[in-house]
């Protein structure tokens, strides 16, 4: 008997202040309307996405997002309801939350639940690190809230590489970036799903939570995201989308803004920085119905809750 593929579909909710910290500009920038945007509009477009193509979806929010804004809560009730998962991606998305020390990662994390299961009322299974950021203290706590699965590790080279020039450049510019550069052992995770060594969860282990990979393509690992999904030529995107296709599990992670545009009320500044808001979100959002149907063809797809339940056995 043939196994199963399966897929997932999961969206990290980063508001536009985090967009400022990444390309080091001020938040000032942003009026009350362009704070709220992603919740406002993106997590609208990506429900009837969902429900366009008949897949489910997994959405990673911020728990600060959730006691700020109450649009926010209400769209995550709204998902929750439709049927998507509502994840943890921290309570304060702090880039160095790595570096924080294991209480004050504990009290995020904790925060980040209470505020979710508050809006939603079901406490999150998952979660992914601020900036694919895990270490031995992050994993830990993961452990201890007892979530069922993290999804943070993306080995990917080429975004590694760039990340790393576009810090660099910034700091140059004297202005530098909020973000922080993982370790070089990312790049050799495994691409596939795994059980971290707690101590060092880039590598296998026995750990009890599952960890699963942003889909990254073999040999060179480029990585399959939205940003890239987006904004490649559709065969660039059709070519590397193949070298994927025999996989157990294929992990399409994407953020808000790869539905959003310049003409949604994001400012000039931002946009200069954050290259793929000039492409169209109707663009955007007809290539994204594309591969969400490429996946339904190809994979069972479901909630990243519900393949770890099911991964978890073979592993």
């Amino acid at each position: 008997m043939t196994a199963v593929r399966l897929a997932s579909i999961s969206v990290d909710l980063d508001s536009l202040p985090h967009y400022c910290r990444i390309h080091g500009l001020p938040e000032s920038l942003l009026d009350e309307q362009a704070r709220t945007l992603i919740h406002r509009v993106a997590v609208p477009r990506f429900l009837e996405l969902f429900a366009a193509v008949g897949v489910p979806g997994t959405f990673f929010v911020i728990g600060e997002d959730l006691e700020s804004d109450p649009g926010a809560s209400d769209g995550m009730r709204r998902a929750h309801a439709a049927g998507v998962e509502v994840a943890s991606h921290s309570h304060a998305h702090d880039y160095a939350l790595t570096r924080r020390g294991p209480d004050a990662i504990a009290e995020d994390l904790a925060r980040a639940d209470a505020a979710i299961l508050k809006a939603v009322g079901v406490r999150p299974s998952g979660f992914r690190a601020p900036g694919y950021t895990l270490n031995a203290d992050l994993y830990a706590a993961t452990v201890a809230q007892g979530y069922r699965y993290g999804s943070s590790a993306f080995p990917a080279a080429p975004y590694y590489a760039a990340k790393a020039a576009v810090m660099g450049a910034l700091a140059a510019l004297g202005r530098p970036s909020r973000s922080v550069l993982d370790t070089p052992r990312v790049l050799l995770a495994p691409r596939v799903p795994y059980r971290p060594d707690p101590a060092r969860p880039y590598r296998r282990g026995s750990g009890p939570v599952l960890e699963l990979p942003m889909t990254v393509t073999p040999v060179v690992r480029f990585p399959f995201i939205g940003t890239f999904a987006t904004t490649l030529p559709r065969g660039t995107m059709r070519a590397a989308y193949r070298t994927c296709r025999a996989d157990a599990f294929f992990n399409f992670e994407l953020h808000g803004v790869d539905v959003l545009d310049a003409t949604d009320g994001i400012p000039p500044e931002l946009v200069r920085q954050q290259r793929d808001l000039r492409t169209s979100a109707a663009k955007k959002v007809e290539r994204l119905r594309s591969i969400f149907q490429w996946l339904k063809d190809d994979f069972d797809v479901v909630t990243l809750r519900d393949a770890a339940g099911q991964l978890s056995a073979t592993l």
